[in-house]
């Protein structure tokens, strides 16, 4: 099966479950009816879907696959044996996003590109793809350089675009685990709850649990926060400059949203 059509086809059949957990078993409820949000955050994915595969026409696995051709990156200069090539290209690519994030939380030209995703009232499976599509290509710079340098394998690659997409949209859906259960996962992964913490208008809580996949990068470098000042039930969400309204909810506001003022 082409490498495109299998993440097409993973990508809808997890996002059509966490959208049906979340009909079924909702944590918040949201504060603008859902297919407003949904209109506007699927229309700008689609935007910056376009706007990525006119950008890197190749996409990332044409890099992967250059690069392997013309025995670019550290990994190929070292010939290192495919298993271990793989599980190392996946982490420093999972360790590069990390960061990446904290950069675009940090630097005032980038956060005002990344708050088009903070900047929705709530949080759920369509949030995860709510990417103004400026920071879809910045960001496909900064992994197809990670690439090069490491000289990630295209299997690697492959791997680590579904699973970034798969983490994605399981940790912004709008579902609530128990709380014993939350707390033993968040060993390992960035659950729902974490992630919300994330999403909290409160900057001290905004600025941390930066991970989309594991918890283990916020851990190691002290960006973890286990609980929130507020309840689950009760976080403040979103943007406090960006309320909760109608217009502040169309795919043109979203696009336009970097360069206007609050």
């Amino acid at each position: 099966m082409d490498s495109s059509i299998m993440r097409v086809s993973i990508f809808l059949s997890v996002f059509a479950l966490m959208a049906a957990l979340e009909l079924w078993l909702p944590a918040r409820k949201a504060p603008l009816p859902r297919f407003q949000r949904w209109r506007a955050n699927l229309g700008i994915l689609v935007i910056g879907a376009l706007a990525a595969r006119v950008v890197l026409p190749a996409t990332l696995v044409g890099v992967a696959l250059w690069a392997e051709e013309s025995g670019v990156g550290v990994l190929h200069w070292l010939g290192a044996p495919v298993v271990v090539s793989v599980i190392l290209s996946i982490l420093l690519l999972d360790l590069a996003i990390y960061w990446q994030h904290r950069l675009f939380h940090r630097v005032p030209i980038l956060w005002r590109l990344h708050k088009v995703h903070h900047a929705d009232s709530h949080v759920d499976s369509t949030t995860g793809l709510r990417f103004h599509p400026v920071e879809i290509v910045l960001s496909l710079f900064i992994k197809g350089g990670v690439i090069l340098l490491v000289g990630a394998p295209a299997l690697a690659v492959i791997i680590f675009e579904v699973a970034l997409n798969a983490f994605s949209l399981f940790n912004h859906t709008n579902i609530r685990l128990p709380l014993k259960w939350d707390d033993r996962l968040a060993y390992l992964v960035i659950t729902q709850r974490l992630h919300r913490i994330h999403h909290s208008q409160h900057a001290r809580e905004t600025n941390t649990n930066f991970g989309f996949s594991v918890s283990w990068w916020d851990r190691l470098f002290n960006s973890y926060r286990p609980r929130a000042r507020q309840s689950d039930e009760e976080l403040d969400i979103g943007l406090r400059e960006f309320p909760a309204t109608s217009s502040n909810a169309r795919l043109s506001r979203l696009l336009t949203m970097p360069f206007t003022r609050s």
